[in-house]
């Protein structure tokens, strides 16, 4: 598909990947999971890297929980739309949104802890995901989230865009409310992950909000202006993806 095909949800209602993304429609993404197929769906998700670890060295990170095989008991677009079975940390969702950011790179994701580890920054790249052809068809959905969607709080300033998707979901009767981003403009972009956890206040929607703020308050700061510079990327591995 691409961003302007419709597909039937219910009835007479059709929606097409932009309205999706920015409406946070599950209905949409349980019926794309399942024409998919669990074989294709397992096989993205691993690319961008769910089910291992998205840092390099950091301590106490957990590679979250990726199936192997389709969920048993319920259908499979419950695990493509809700995420059923699925385990995903904040810094997989940042390294994936990078990706997104950047065009293309699924990078290791660093924590330097020192002035001289700052200075010695090397990024370094997990593997080049064949995903830009694609990325003009996604970024007007999660770009609607913030203008219109379900991630309308974090829209601070319309001259400086904000992309990003929400999910609100229980696990073990605490909800998470999860919002991914990233921003598009000035010299430095940033990607901006907010997990929130308790009670029923707490939502997909109210995570963008905390998310708009920090942009703001770095916009105010003048962060996206500046000219941080940095090594060269140092290849760890030079696989190329996404292009079967």
């Amino acid at each position: 598909i691409d961003r302007d095909t419709a597909i039937r949800i219910y009835g007479r209602t059709r929606l097409n990947l932009t309205e999706a993304l920015a409406r946070s429609n599950n209905p949409f993404f349980s019926i794309l999971g399942t024409k998919l197929g669990f074989s294709r769906f397992s096989y993205y998700a691993r690319l961008f890297g769910l089910g291992e670890k998205a840092g390099l060295n950091i301590e106490g990170e957990k590679p979250g929980v990726f199936p192997s095989e389709p969920p048993r008991g319920s259908p499979l677009g419950i695990m493509t739309s809700f995420g059923e079975g699925i385990s995903l940390t904040p810094l997989q969702l940042a390294a994936m949104l990078s990706a997104f950011a950047n065009g293309g790179n699924l990078y290791y994701l660093q924590y330097p802890r020192s002035l001289e580890e700052v200075r010695d920054f090397v990024p370094r790249v997990k593997r080049r995901l064949d995903i830009e052809q694609w990325l003009p068809d996604i970024k007007p959905g999660m770009m609607g989230a913030v203008e219109y969607g379900t991630a309308r709080r974090a829209n601070y300033d319309p001259n400086e865009p904000v992309m990003g998707k929400t999910g609100t979901c229980t696990e073990n009767r605490t909800h998470l409310g999860w919002f991914g981003s990233f921003n598009d403009v000035g010299h430095n972009k940033l990607v901006v992950v907010v997990l929130l956890t308790g009670g029923s206040g707490v939502s997909g929607p109210a995570a963008a909000q905390i998310a708009g703020n920090m942009y703001k308050q770095l916009s105010e700061g003048s962060f996206f202006a500046k000219d941080w510079h940095f090594s060269p990327s140092a290849l760890v591995s030079a696989q190329s993806c996404c292009s079967q």
